[in-house]
């Protein structure tokens, strides 16, 4: 009898981390409460549009849940989530008057005029 073997291919990650929200999830988690083990993506039904980014901490892993080991700790996204986040390159970006998480989504056909959230 032959043994068969199978080469499995690494899947790549969902959403593409920018360095720069790399650096800000280590200083998320350098800062997190105790029983942190990760900070999540998810995109709950808020806003005009219909669903919203959201990234909180998270205490407990889910089993749907992708996860993405980074420099500076552990990022999640939520299984119900990924769907509607496939491709997309998440950033941070600070300049003199805002600070916060930037997404380009690919599957975003279009947003509020606030930016506050999208449709897919």
């Amino acid at each position: 009898m032959t043994e068969v073997q199978t080469k499995t291919r690494a899947r790549p990650a969902a959403v593409i981390l920018t360095a720069s929200a790399e650096e800000r999830i280590a200083s998320l988690m350098a800062k997190a409460p105790a029983d942190a083990i990760g900070v999540k993506l998810s995109t709950p039904r808020r806003g005009c549009s219909g669903l919203a980014y959201s990234v909180d901490y998270v205490t407990e892993e889910a089993k749907f849940d992708e996860k993405i080991e980074t420099p500076g700790g552990t990022f999640y996204i939520d299984g119900a989530s990924v769907l509607y986040l496939i491709g997309s390159t998440m950033d941070w970006v600070e300049d003199d008057f805002t600070a916060g998480f930037v997404f380009n989504n690919p599957n975003a056909k279009g947003s509020c005029g606030c930016g506050e959230s999208f449709t897919v």
